[in-house]
């Protein structure tokens, strides 16, 4: 193993973790650096939808990543239960698009038919028959609807308990409570906390670009982009696809926990509750969803999601330090994929 190629990842998000698993399986040495806790981050907070018909809206190299992203989904998840024994909330559930207005009907049409050029696949189900998919979905004055068969959902925090047992299984060597704070690129290395390493693996989310590098040009900007999400704890059943109207989403965890969301907030790394914004997600979820009326909020909280002008996954400046950061609110979907290319620019 002395002779094995080594690799510092920084951040321990899902992003960071997987692609520290993925290194290891190569055989590589492997330190995953966290400035906190392994997934406490954006990781935590996210819902987990893996919804490339609610995300995509027309042909990108983005689009391709999803798609290609989501079609590992499953693979990835069955392996990671099967050698970490960590059982993973995962399902491919579908989710419907809900337009209650001529405006967001012909809008939603119009997407579904970009998509449906580009692999994603919808149907149109009559407001009638939505509740055969979800029995409590508010049908009052509903115009359309969109099934997309292959959106799904997964608990973003199983799959970090998991993450770290299948690390650790691979040998990776994990650094919590330890920020970096610098980097220094060498030649064909880098120093990383005074140590040299082969490759240098930035996957630190928000906090990326607060990273300071010499020997090659600062890192992209980052920012976090702060989200609320609120829960509620429904019967089983009560709402077994994922819906959405608008920049509303609700879903519903294997535990009963049903989660909507979510706010976009340009706050910096404020993570206060705001009580208006709790109010109005409450008001537009149970829009959607009116048993919840009756229900009391369960759980408040907020993330920081990681923004960027764009996604970054490569090598920087053909440097042996490589960018795996900007996923947005896509980074629980992307993680397979994302994992999946950096592996590859640095084994080749």
């Amino acid at each position: 193993m002395r002779d094995s190629p080594a690799a510092a990842v920084i951040g321990g998000g899902i992003i960071g973790g997987t692609v520290a698993w993925r290194l290891a399986q190569r055989g590589w040495r492997v330190t995953l650096f966290e400035k906190g806790e392994l997934g406490a981050e954006a990781s935590w907070a996210g819902a987990g939808m893996l919804s490339p018909g609610g995300e995509v809206e027309d042909r990108s190299p983005f689009a391709d990543l999803c798609l290609h992203s989501r079609s590992l989904y499953r693979a990835y998840v069955e392996e990671m239960v099967h050698e970490s024994g960590v059982a993973i909330d995962y399902r491919e559930c579908g989710a419907i698009d809900l337009a209650y207005t001529p405006e967001e009907w012909d809008g939603l049409r119009e997407r579904a038919a970009v998509q449906q050029a580009i692999g994603i696949p919808s149907r149109e189900i009559s407001p009638d028959r939505v509740h055969a998919f979800s029995p409590y979905a508010r049908t009052e004055g509903l115009l359309g609807a969109l099934f997309y068969p292959d959106d799904g959902m997964v608990n973003p925090r199983e799959i970090m308990q998991a993450l770290r047992i299948v690390c650790a299984k691979q040998g990776v060597e994990i650094a919590e409570h330890t920020p970096v704070e610098h980097i220094v690129v060498q030649g064909s290395q880098v120093d990383v906390n005074g140590r040299l390493y082969d490759a240098g693996i930035v996957a630190a989310g928000a906090w990326s670009d607060r990273i300071g590098v010499s020997g090659v040009p600062v890192l992209p900007a980052s920012e976090p982009i702060k989200g609320h999400l609120i829960g509620f704890d429904l019967q089983l059943g009560g709402c077994p696809t994922i819906l959405r109207h608008g920049h509303t989403y609700l879903l519903q965890r294997g535990t009963g926990r049903l989660i909507a969301g979510s706010s976009l907030e340009h706050a910096g790394f404020d993570r206060e509750i705001s009580p208006s914004i709790v109010e109005r997600l409450r008001h537009d979820a149970t829009a959607v969803l009116p048993v919840l009326e009756k229900l009391e909020l369960a759980d408040v909280w907020t993330g920081l999601r990681p923004g960027a002008e764009q996604l970054h996954l490569g090598r920087w400046h053909g440097s042996p330090l490589v960018l795996a950061y900007g996923h947005f609110r896509n980074g629980i979907m992307l993680a397979p994929a994302s994992a999946e290319r950096i592996v590859a620019e640095i084994t080749t």
